[in-house]
């Protein structure tokens, strides 16, 4: 806060404070050439008189009192512009102070499962609880909360990992996120084998898929093969089985994380993919995080709780 503005707002507590001392003074006294008490003239139904006295001194007394507590507390709190008050309270201060408190409580709720493994965490019912708990709070904004996911989202109650599904390897996901990128290939493909190269590559992908589509003698598929074996194998491998040290998904499983669908694949070829986890290491800490990796890890190996 400037001087400036310091200054209009210790001025204008000062005058309200100063106008209700001063209101309670004219209002509480009799000045000469006052009517009498009962002397208003006004009369109702014959015996409700109006009368014209003053407020009582106790009432009066009371307002004073409290004018008097609003200037100490003024003193002693923060409230006049950039005056910290003698006790140089802040509510920053209170906040941390409170927070601290809270963490505490919770450092010793989570004491009992820090360092533990995964899968053990996994075969307890009360880290399980626990675990549920934050990932409801924290994870399923992203993954739903059944765990199953969405469109650019993974689906964490199946088996399917692209960056491998151990417990440690689920843990290092959670601590440190992950990102995944698959390169846009559309012009490097047209370069490689023409304008309809990536629909070649498309066409032979599905095939590789579980759930896709039996076209081996696809006039298609055979273009495609070659290209995709000399730029996607970088990543995929081969037989297409993915590589979970770099996150590149088996292309052989029926799980596409972004749709089967050929405008989806097209579109994944030619104009590539980013996919980014966040980190929670600095967001829930070391413990929390392996509570809620071992309730996901739970969820997929159907240990200790039922599956959504």
């Amino acid at each position: 806060m400037t001087a400036g503005w310091s200054w209009y707002v210790i001025a204008l507590v000062v005058l309200n404070i100063g106008g209700c001392v001063w209101l309670l003074w004219w209002t509480g006294k009799r000045r000469p050439g006052d009517p009498a008490p009962t002397d208003t003239s006004h009369v109702w139904d014959g015996d409700l008189t109006e009368y014209n006295k003053p407020m009582p001194r106790w009432w009066i007394n009371l307002f004073y009192l409290t004018v008097v507590f609003g200037v100490g507390y003024l003193i002693y709190y923060p409230g006049l512009g950039a005056f910290a008050g003698t006790s140089k309270w802040t509510s920053a201060k209170e906040h941390d102070a409170d927070k601290a408190a809270e963490d505490r409580k919770l450092a010793k709720t989570f004491s009992p499962y820090a360092g533990q493994p995964i899968d053990t965490l996994a075969r307890d019912p009360k880290a399980l609880a626990l675990g549920r708990s934050i990932f409801s709070h924290t994870c399923a904004t992203c993954h739903g909360s059944s765990a199953r996911g969405a469109v650019g989202y993974p689906n964490l109650s199946d088996k399917i990992w692209h960056w491998g599904g151990s417990p440690e390897r689920v843990l290092e996901t959670v601590l440190d996120g992950r990102e995944g990128v698959m390169p846009p290939w559309g012009t490097v493909l047209t370069g490689m084998g023409g304008e309809h190269a990536v629909d070649h590559v498309a066409a032979y992908v599905d095939t590789l898929s579980a759930s896709g589509k039996s076209r081996q003698n696809d006039y298609m598929v055979a273009r495609g093969k070659p290209l995709y074996e000399g730029l996607c194998v970088a990543c995929h491998g081969p037989a297409g089985k993915g590589n979970p040290q770099l996150g590149a998904p088996d292309l052989t499983d029926d799980y596409w994380l972004y749709g089967n669908s050929n405008e989806s694949i097209y579109k994944t070829i030619s104009e590539g993919r980013h996919g980014a986890m966040p980190a929670h290491r600095a967001l829930l800490g070391e413990t929390r995080a392996r509570l809620a990796a071992a309730y996901v890890w739970s969820i997929s190996n159907s240990l200790g709780v039922e599956k959504q």
